[in-house]
């Protein structure tokens, strides 16, 4: 079955002077214009296409990929403005269409905003909407403390950064615990930290655990041998210090030399920490 603003493998039935024609299945046969007709190609073969609804409504496929489809986020930019929505480059020679009733705030020409892809129940239009919390699950998290899962910052808040995790849930990392530069939009690596009882999600971008600490302490020492001994770093430090030095934040600095400590491998003192003489 045909998926509309989904990559298809369909196969070719005929070749004309305009194009192909695709076999659709029950939706019938779908042009693929001659100039994304892959050289070579005979009937019989199978390509990869993107399908979607032209204006009249006629199935059409394209080579071309989206930067995203639907059912995806993206974050995308608005190249054009109408009184009934705005156009976003989404990489096809067609914009993607955001009604205005589907933004969270009025979107603005050269911007770019974090936005669901979905398929209009009105007319199975491809169209997409900032309002994000709307196509994110109500279902209870099914997440462990300290799985790692994949992160798409989408909006600031006076707590911090919300973040799409996983493509399906809402996510929270707290502004005290980012030691790093977060970009609305940026896809990266994150951790669950607690899933709260009111079943919202708080996040990490740290693996939390004394996994994490046995790693960073191994990374600390063979720090300290590589600067002859001795880093002027201590738990006194600034966080962006230690965030700039060991990509963790100073918690999780602070449980690793203070195992280092017990286990008498360092000296720490107020300028520093320093091997212990062995």
């Amino acid at each position: 079955m045909v998926q509309i603003g989904k990559i298809n493998k369909l196969t070719i039935k005929t070749t004309q002077a305009y194009g192909v024609h695709l076999d659709g299945g029950e939706s019938g046969d779908i042009l693929l214009p001659t100039r994304d007709v892959p050289e070579k190609c005979q009937p019989g073969d199978e390509v990869e296409v993107f399908v979607y609804l032209d204006r009249e409504d006629h199935l059409r496929a394209t080579s071309k990929k989206p930067y995203a489809t639907v059912g995806q986020f993206a974050k995308l930019q608005v190249v054009s403005n109408s009184s009934s929505g705005s156009y976003m480059d989404w990489g096809l020679g067609i914009d993607l269409f955001v009604p205005k009733s589907e933004q969270q705030d009025n979107m603005k020409e050269g911007n770019s905003y974090v936005v669901f892809i979905f398929l209009s129940n009105k007319n199975n239009r491809i169209i997409a909407s900032s309002k994000l919390e709307k196509f994110l699950s109500s279902q209870p998290p099914h997440y462990e403390e300290g799985e790692e899962v994949d992160l798409l910052i989408y909006d600031k808040t006076d707590l911090g950064f919300r973040a799409v995790v996983n493509s399906s849930h809402d996510g929270m990392i707290y502004e005290n615990e980012v030691f790093q530069k977060l970009f609305i939009g940026e896809q990266l690596k994150g951790y669950i930290k607690k899933i709260r009882e009111d079943l919202k999600i708080d996040l990490s971008l740290q693996q939390p655990g004394y996994q994490k600490v046995d790693d960073i302490s191994q990374t600390i020492l063979d720090t300290i041998k590589e600067h002859g001994g001795r880093i002027a770093l201590t738990d006194k430090s600034p966080p962006q210090d230690i965030y700039s030095q060991f990509g963790v934040s100073k918690k999780t600095f602070k449980k690793a030399i203070g195992s280092l400590y017990k286990k008498r491998l360092i000296i720490i003192d107020a300028s520093g920490v320093q091997l212990t003489k062995q």
